[in-house]
């Protein structure tokens, strides 16, 4: 196996050593930004006269060359990506390809290149969130006014709508979206220069490589530089937290999608048959998405129990952040396009789900709440009511069914205009307070929600 080392080595290392260290299969994520960063340090280096301005041309001329081919012509019986540009080049360009790692180390070339790789996929990840968020606002709009059963401790708890509840999750993906742009700026610093650990005696000009990177600035210390991988670590919990909110659409999906609920059809195109059962629709990807949140969060822990001990300084440990990272991204990317697809096709079984909310002693609290509003205590309020639910569930009747002859039988105290407050559809439309699902309160969230959906990026809520 090629290396870009060895010279003091008297024998060739063993086969299991070098398959075992060999990294160039997941290196080729990032072989674009490999070159990239590759362009940029050979310019600097012309610039700077610490090669000539011909061998710098030379260089970077071989690297865009390399760029236009693609990652098929490079070298697989390599250790890394770095390698095997380098070997590439030398095709190309001959022995003046060995001067491009001049004040160059591997360490900082592959630091550099896992930031710039993180930054562009975290922005690809911002456009998905955005895009997702939009058919939030699509759906809730138009099912602002859906009834259906709202939950706590998976227990019908009370009335709420569709849109109401798809809302929700807009709010979530804001969330994401800021702490997105945030890992982007904290990881946008530039460690190429850094060299191994102690920056380099060429004179070397690390704002101008940093600039034409894109990067903010370098990172002021060389050591530091080398050794951080705190922002890998942002991403992939970033990641996992944007995984788990859509293992919970998911696993939603799966619970409404059954004939217990009846809420949602899926679509053909995102659900799959069964082998022995003819008529079996098996929500697959909802099911794989929340599987899959479980290699999502264990791969942010994964890199964190790598890096819990390590002492300043490259250490070959870091080689294991990278197939985390590359994993993560690429199952996040992919479960938020899924989910889309979800909802995108989703029949909504609307009559159903406003029938559901029938007979399930949500409005419960509409009317103690009514009862509170005569001027008597909640908390008796509460008792009265609870007394009220359990003497229906012995008659087996439900509150719909009351009679102002059979709550005057059951709680003389209650009077008969109580009755009134007793629909599912007069309990949404009465939640007017903030953040509620009654339909002013739901126009306004929809407002606010559009406002800082048509701004660039993802502002702060409030």
């Amino acid at each position: 196996m090629r290396k870009l080392w060895g010279g003091a080595f008297n024998e060739t290392t063993a086969e299991l050593v070098d398959r075992f260290g060999q990294s160039i299969q997941t290196d080729l994520n990032f072989w674009q930004e490999d070159i990239i960063g590759s362009v940029a340090h050979a310019r600097m280096l012309g610039e700077q006269g610490i090669i000539s301005p011909e061998e710098a041309k030379a260089l970077i001329d071989g690297l865009e060359r390399i760029h236009e081919e693609g990652p098929s012509y490079l070298k697989f019986d390599v250790e890394d990506i770095h390698t095997a540009i380098e070997v590439r080049l030398h095709e190309l360009v001959g022995e003046v390809a060995g001067k491009l790692h001049t004040a160059r180390s591997r360490n900082d070339q592959i630091a550099t290149d896992t930031r710039m790789f993180t930054v562009n996929e975290l922005l690809a990840l911002q456009d998905e969130i955005k895009k997702l968020q939009g058919l939030f606002l699509e759906i809730s709009s138009r099912e602002s006014g859906t009834l259906m059963p709202g939950y706590t401790h998976q227990q019908r708890a009370q009335p709420v709508t569709l849109g109401f509840h798809l809302l929700a999750y807009f709010w979530a993906f804001q969330r994401h979206g800021t702490r997105s742009e945030r890992i982007v700026t904290v990881t946008n610093y530039s460690p190429l220069g850094a060299a191994a650990l102690a920056g380099t005696s060429f004179p070397i000009d690390r704002e101008a490589t940093a600039h034409e990177l894109g990067f903010i600035a370098p990172i002021p210390n060389a050591l530091d530089a080398t050794s951080d991988r705190s922002y890998i670590m942002d991403a992939l919990h970033l990641c996992a937290l944007i995984m788990i909110d859509l293992s919970r659409i998911s696993q939603e999906l799966i619970l409404w999608s059954g004939k217990e609920f009846g809420f949602v059809k899926l679509s053909d195109t995102v659900t799959t048959g069964s082998s022995i059962m003819p008529q079996k629709r098996n929500p697959d990807m909802a099911e794989l998405i929340r599987g899959r949140t479980a290699r999502a969060i264990a791969n942010w822990t994964t890199l964190a129990g790598t890096m819990k001990a390590l002492p300043l300084g490259y250490n070959r440990d870091t080689q294991e952040d990278k197939p985390p990272l590359f994993d993560s991204l690429r199952k996040c990317r992919d479960s938020i396009q899924l989910v889309y697809l979800m909802l995108e096709t989703a029949d909504w079984q609307t009559q159903r789900m406003a029938e559901s909310t029938y007979g399930d002693f949500s409005t419960a609290t509409d009317l103690a709440d009514y009862l509170a509003t005569t001027g008597l205590p909640f908390r008796q309020a509460h008792e009265i009511v609870g007394r009220l639910v359990r003497h229906c569930l012995d008659r087996g009747i439900v509150l719909e069914e009351l009679t102002p002859e059979t709550l005057a039988e059951i709680e003389p105290d209650v009077p008969a205009a109580a009755l009134g407050v007793l629909s599912a559809a007069g309990s949404v439309a009465r939640r007017e307070s903030l953040g509620g699902p009654g339909p002013n309160a739901m126009a306004a969230q929809l407002s606010h929600a559009n406002l800082l959906f048509a701004e660039r990026g993802f502002p702060r809520i409030a």
